[in-house]
């Protein structure tokens, strides 16, 4: 019961520092959708926080950035009415980073390239295709943030406490 009340406490305590930190700093870094970082904290975290799938984790929410840039362009041009453009887009571009993703599987983990496209579809779909600006570089500097700071640092630093409070 002491051993799972510790990991209770300073899980909260790491999630109530760590990531009001990124939520400060990522405006001052010009990063306007800093809560991007949580929710991908929050998919690494479902994994275990397994420092051996980082870097598959953020190459996958670096995918679904740059397919939510094109899906976003290719919604803008194509013109097949609002309903059969958007899901003539998705069917292809889903597929597509399923076979890709499952191919690369090794380097690529697919569950965060879906979700980062989701994410940047959220955020850019409603945005003009042609004035995206330095969304998209945004987006992946919290995706990034999220896996590297809120996860795998977060991680460290509870592990961290735990032994400080053990010994």
């Amino acid at each position: 019961m002491k051993e799972k009340w510790l990991n209770i406490l300073t899980l909260a305590f790491t999630v109530a520092f760590l990531p009001p930190i990124w939520a400060v700093a990522s405006t001052h870094v010009g990063v306007t959708v800093g809560a991007v970082a949580l929710i991908c904290a929050g998919l690494f975290a479902a994994l275990g926080n397994n420092i051996k799938l980082a870097i598959p984790v953020s190459l996958g929410f670096l995918c679904g950035d740059v397919w939510a840039v094109i899906a976003t362009k290719v919604m803008a041009s194509l013109g097949l009415g609002p309903d059969l453009t958007v899901y003539v887009t998705l069917f292809v571009m889903g597929g597509l980073a399923v076979i890709i993703g499952s191919v690369l599987e090794k380097f690529i983990f697919v569950p965060a390239w879906l979700a980062g496209w989701a994410i940047g579809l959220t955020i850019m779909g409603p945005m003009d295709a042609s004035n995206l600006g330095t969304m998209p570089i945004q987006i992946g500097a919290a995706m990034l943030a999220g896996v590297w700071y809120v996860g795998v640092v977060g991680d460290l630093f509870q592990k961290l406490l735990i032994k400080i409070f053990n010994k």
